[in-house]
């Protein structure tokens, strides 16, 4: 009877999955070329860059690609007044890029996380020049 009643509380106690645990994407955003020639960081960070493909930010978020776009474009702060847009994006963001990162979402937090690093290096592997935090 004891064993019975300590899986009931145990099966009780379990958090419950979230049912917006998929929420999160990971998205890329073209960048001006000019990028390349002005920012010695980014330059740095891309010693593999020929000039052929295109400049890229990587990035990921819990909004939807075009609101987080929005947000890094109009310089957004959050509630405790941190800076949560891009300095690159803000100055060098054109368009969302969708036939690059759209078949990768929704997923978790996590996978996110993963995903961003993971993108990023796989399209610099192709030639690409990208920025991402």
């Amino acid at each position: 009877m004891k064993d019975q009643r300590s899986q009931k509380t145990r099966a009780r106690t379990r958090p419950k999955p979230k049912s917006n645990s998929l929420r999160y994407s990971v998205y890329v955003i073209e960048l001006r070329k000019t990028i390349y020639t002005e920012s010695a960081k980014f330059r740095a960070a891309n010693p593999q860059y020929k000039g052929v493909l295109e400049c890229l930010y990587v990035g990921m978020t819990s909004k939807t690609p075009k609101q987080r776009m929005a947000q890094h474009i109009q310089g957004i702060k959050s509630k405790k007044g941190y800076d949560i847009s891009s300095a690159v994006v803000k100055k060098y963001g054109m368009y969302l890029r969708p036939s690059l990162y759209t078949d990768l979402n929704p997923m978790t937090r996590s996978a996110a996380i993963k995903m961003e690093e993971h993108l990023a290096n796989k399209l610099k592997r192709l030639g690409y020049a990208v920025w991402w935090n």
